[in-house]
């Protein structure tokens, strides 16, 4: 079996970008690329970073469903914050708690300068385990 890359018709078509939303893998594996607060073309939806946060983890949400898996099978997240402080910390854990409860994935949080697109303020991918 080979590696199964999949795009949800829900999710822009991140091709043109250059990747792929999902990939599995033989060994149970899945990983989710960079998930942001998009629009069935790929544009920003809002300039708030906490409805950023909501959008960017719910498209997340499409595209682990796309493969039959939901946010319990995450084993890892990657998250992305332009500007990083305190603020932005705690709307993104709120929100941690609010899907995971006190059990969330191990996650690596990286402030930087920008992201890929302009008006992006949060990115988050992850890897699942197929139970």
């Amino acid at each position: 079996m080979s590696h199964d890359f999949v795009n949800p018709a829900a999710l822009h078509d991140p091709t043109g970008f250059g990747y792929s939303h999902v990939v599995r893998t033989p060994g149970g594996l899945v990983f989710v690329a960079g998930q942001y607060a998009s629009d069935a073309e790929g544009n920003v939806t809002s300039d708030d970073f906490a409805e950023q946060v909501d959008r960017s983890l719910e498209n997340l949400g499409t595209a682990l469903a796309a493969v039959d898996l939901g946010y319990a099978d995450v084993v890892r997240l990657r998250t992305h914050i332009v500007d990083h402080d305190m603020d932005k910390l705690a709307v993104l854990a709120a929100r941690i708690e609010r899907i995971w409860g006190k059990r969330p994935p191990t996650q690596t949080l990286t402030g930087v300068a920008s992201l890929a697109l302009p008006g992006m303020l949060f990115e988050v991918d992850a890897v699942a385990v197929r139970p």
